[in-house]
């Protein structure tokens, strides 16, 4: 009877640090580029784009170095947004450096015909994911440990029907409507990660146009805890559809910009009028913005122009009851927020 409680006793113990573990994400730096890595609380990953292509790899060896760093031996799971080289460039390099289980994309590049660069990204991708692709389509699902991920983009169709208490948005009243986009960026996969309370918002590169169609008349996500502003920052005004960022309503938002790519033009104004935002965290300082259409120093990881820069990096730690932390990895400051 002693030797089964302490049997009991010691296996209790060493289950624990696996049953206590919380969700982690990191926003890793691509100058620019998207490379954002979940870890489940039982260690299950999935990595959302690769960063840019390189001749000293650059990109794919920071995504690595970040592995290490969550304690990974294998990517269970990768998907690709889109087929531009500051999302999926790094594949294939960073196949060489960790074992990759799955690749989840929108399906062929729609611009593989007509762009000779392109064209090599996606012949590149075809030969790195050969045999362990899957399509997916909005309103799959995604099998990732602990959480449920939602497709709610892919190849330019969006959810037919909301989900997350989504429904009648008062935001689409007299919204900007914009051409329909014909790149990549339109095509891109987006997903919304739910753990408990707390939910995260990812839809890659997409347009205006398709932003809209997710938010107006419908909004078909809901509301989120944390999201990943579109398109590194609503880049040219090609993304960011007021009637969608503010419908969305996020507590958190974190910007993968580069040094001179992203935040442009109104971005900061936009961000700062959504409903009950508590904070915006940014990959890199906009150096060609003031200090007004730029979060506050310590919630920013990289301040340096991208010769000078140390690839720094931004990770939320989410609790099983909706408690979560960012950290900048540059400074280690950390604050703590709880999701609504």
């Amino acid at each position: 009877m002693i030797t089964l409680r302490f049997f009991t006793f010691f296996l209790a113990a060493a289950l624990l640090p696996a049953q206590s573990r919380n969700l982690d994400i990191y926003w890793i730096d691509t100058e620019g580029g998207a490379a954002t890595l979940i870890v489940t609380p039982s260690g299950q990953s999935m990595l959302v784009d690769t960063g840019n292509p390189g001749p000293d790899d650059r990109d794919p060896k920071r995504i690595f170095e970040v592995t290490k760093v969550a304690g990974l031996s294998k990517i269970d799971i990768l998907v690709t947004t889109h087929y531009h080289g500051d999302h999926v460039g790094g594949a294939p390099a960073l196949a060489r450096m960790i074992p990759i289980g799955k690749f989840y994309d929108h399906g062929d590049s729609i611009e593989a015909t007509n762009n000779a660069q392109t064209a090599k990204l996606w012949e590149d991708y075809q030969k790195t994911s050969e045999g362990k692709r899957v399509v997916v389509k909005p309103g799959d699902k995604i099998p990732l440990k602990d959480v449920n991920v939602t497709v709610v983009t892919a190849n330019g169709e969006v959810i037919a029907k909301p989900i997350n208490g989504g429904g009648p948005n008062e935001y689409c009243k007299d919204a900007q409507q914009k051409d329909t986009d014909k790149t990549e960026n339109g095509r891109s996969t987006g997903l919304l990660l739910t753990y408990g309370k707390f939910k995260f918002l990812d839809v890659g590169d997409l347009t205006w146009d398709r932003e809209m169609m997710l938010a107006c008349p419908v909004n078909k996500v809901g509301t989120v805890t944390l999201f990943q502003a579109t398109h590194h920052g609503f880049v040219n005004g090609i993304s960011g559809a007021p009637a969608m960022v503010w419908a969305v309503k996020p507590q958190v938002v974190v910007v993968n910009d580069g040094p001179r790519k992203g935040l442009e033009g109104n971005t900061f104004e936009v961000i700062g009028k959504i409903p009950g935002i508590e904070d915006v965290w940014q990959v890199h300082r906009a150096l060609k913005n003031d200090a007004a259409h730029n979060t506050q120093e310590q919630l920013t990881a990289n301040l340096e122009d991208t010769a000078d820069c140390k690839g720094r990096w931004i990770k939320a730690s989410i609790a099983s009851d909706g408690k979560f932390t960012l950290t900048n990895s540059r400074n280690q400051f950390s604050k703590s927020y709880v999701a609504r």
